[in-house]
């Protein structure tokens, strides 16, 4: 049975870790962002070099798990001398994977851009770079937003992958609770509610700012 006395009393921790949960996802967010945006700009180079650099990371971020790419993050920088705190270790590790899927979703948009706009740009004489500033990136990230919106709500779930290295956001709280209560039950569909009311959230902000685009 669910024990609706023990989620209230949890709920004003829950909804600490699930700041902290957010916090991550907004800060992997803009990671991930930066990254996709300058791989998809230097994917459109022409320098085979440059392509086969990004696509080798692109393959090697996407081919191994995060949780892998979060422990490498916290365990093995620092026997580099890379000291990062937990939450950021967490953060840098889950944007730089997103960036890799932000990239191959940029340049979806970017391919979809009309190649008759791309030889009017050249007419008109703008040079590459302010013809995919003006141009092309608009458009692309216009119609890669649906896809986009994706990556931000999966991100909010991914950010649950920080408690592996102590970060204390939802899951990682909801564990300590649950680890003193031994009552797994009611507390995992505390945390499950809550996740899906900052999903469903996040989804319905995306859809209206879609149709504002």
């Amino acid at each position: 049975m669910i024990d609706s006395q023990l989620i209230w009393e949890s709920l004003p921790k829950l909804l600490q870790g699930a700041a902290l949960s957010l916090q991550i996802t907004l800060v992997a967010a803009v990671i991930g962002l930066c990254v996709g945006t300058v791989l998809a700009f230097a994917e459109t180079s022409r320098s085979r070099m440059l392509q086969a650099a990004i696509l080798a990371y692109v393959t090697l971020v996407r081919g191994t798990p995060m949780l892998v790419q979060i422990l490498i993050a916290y365990y093995v920088l620092p026997q580099f001398g890379i000291m990062i705190a937990p939450f950021w270790a967490a953060s840098m590790a889950i944007g730089l994977n997103s960036g890799a899927y932000v990239s191959q979703i940029v340049m979806a948009g970017v391919n979809a851009v009309s190649l008759g706009q791309l030889e009017a740009a050249q007419t008109l004489g703008l040079s590459r770079t302010a013809t995919m500033r003006f141009i092309v990136f608009p458009q692309a990230y216009r119609i890669a937003m649906p896809a986009l919106g994706n990556e931000l709500v999966t991100l909010v779930k991914d950010s649950s992958l920080a408690s592996i290295i102590g970060v204390v956001e939802l899951s990682k709280e909801a564990s300590i609770i649950r680890s003193h209560t031994y009552d797994a039950f009611s507390i995992l569909i505390a945390i499950s509610l809550i996740y899906l009311l900052m999903t469903a959230s996040l989804t319905f902000f995306l859809k209206k700012l879609e149709k504002r685009l």
